[in-house]
């Protein structure tokens, strides 16, 4: 852990800070570079700064560091941490700024909350709170930063985690459940295709069989939903395929287990399932008077729990993250500073 005391520091300009973190490439896995520039940036602003390590992921670049980063006040338990995570999706796009708009990968997801948490936590610090900062890698794929976190639980009573939710409060955010669906068969001559047995063909009524399966709905959530985003298989036209792949997530709004049945029994005789990934439902706390939403996206909070009470809130809309015209209004960054402090200061005088 490294630490400062600096005084009269300048305000922070948190569109400057939010491009800063963007010009940064920082796509999952390779999230060191924007982890060093946070240990700098928030020690050089007086907080006791620490890291945890996060073990590398399959497509971390050699060499490449990943990591954590902790920020809060030396020997302090903090009441209330605003979190959120360091990552974005590929491909990397570098920060643009009109009048009123910031632009570029990880605008609103989640580098312009990244800011907007640094600047609340100042604000609240100099206010007398207890308030720590807890930003992650991985949540882009498999949320690794935040199961490692959740080992070093600093006994916070309240998490406020950003996500894009147009600065509404979540009252829930979606699960996910990530499928693996394999099909095998016999490779042959295309002119002969009675001496091979096809995978694809396989995979294609498999996969037709779950897109008719009928997903679970949860009244004031919404329902279930279901991607079919990647297929794989196949060696040439004119050879009958001997495999064949396909990657499904579905959306969950309870529990996982009628959903993994259903999708067993769709793809029986034909393919092969494995569920390499759940993210559970998750119901979230609201607080009177902010507004609120149900988030269809799967988040950290769920892999946080040691960290506290959950709260989901942050600036942007996730209509416009992962896409290449990700921008975050500058208007709602400035309101976002305003409520992370309105809230953790609510939270903490109501004791939920």
């Amino acid at each position: 852990m490294t630490s400062t005391t600096t005084t009269n520091l300048p305000a922070l300009d948190a569109v400057a800070l939010t491009r800063q973190l963007i010009d940064i490439e920082s796509t999952t896995f390779n999230e060191g570079a924007v982890g060093a520039f946070l240990v700098e940036f928030l020690t050089g602003r007086g907080f006791a700064v620490e890291t945890m390590d996060v073990a590398p992921g399959r497509d971390t670049k050699p060499g490449t560091e990943r990591f954590n980063v902790y920020a809060g006040r030396e020997g302090e338990t903090p009441d209330v941490v605003l979190s959120t995570h360091m990552d974005t999706v590929p491909p990397y796009i570098s920060s643009g700024e009109d009048e009123e708009n910031i632009y570029g990968r990880g605008a609103c997801d989640a580098k312009g909350i990244i800011a907007a948490q640094v600047a609340a936590a100042e604000r609240l610090h100099a206010d007398g709170i207890r308030v720590g900062l807890l930003f992650v890698v991985g949540e882009e794929r498999d949320s690794a930063g935040a199961k490692v976190a959740n080992e070093r639980s600093k006994g916070s009573r309240f998490l406020i985690n950003g996500e894009p939710t147009d600065n509404r409060i979540a009252l829930a955010s979606k699960g996910a459940l990530r499928a693996e669906i394999s099909a095998s068969g016999k490779m042959a001559h295309s002119a002969y295709p009675e001496l091979g047995d096809s995978a694809v063909h396989k995979l294609v009524q498999a996969l037709e069989r779950v897109l008719r399966v009928e997903l679970p709905v949860t009244e004031d959530v919404g329902p279930s939903t279901l991607n079919i985003g990647v297929i794989d298989g196949g060696r040439a036209p004119n050879v009958i395929a001997d495999k064949a792949d396909a990657a499904v997530l579905i959306r969950l709004v309870g529990p996982s287990e009628s959903t993994r049945l259903a999708v067993e029994k769709a793809v029986e005789g034909l393919a092969k399932v494995e569920f390499t990934l759940e993210i559970p439902f998750q119901r979230l706390k609201s607080l009177e008077g902010v507004p609120t939403m149900v988030a269809a996206f799967t988040t950290d909070v769920p892999w946080l729990g040691k960290w506290g009470e959950p709260v989901l809130l942050g600036p942007g809309s996730i209509h416009v993250a992962h896409t290449p015209h990700e921008k975050l209004s500058k208007r709602e960054l400035a309101e976002a500073i305003e409520l992370y402090v309105e809230v953790a200061k609510r939270l903490i005088a109501s004791g939920l």
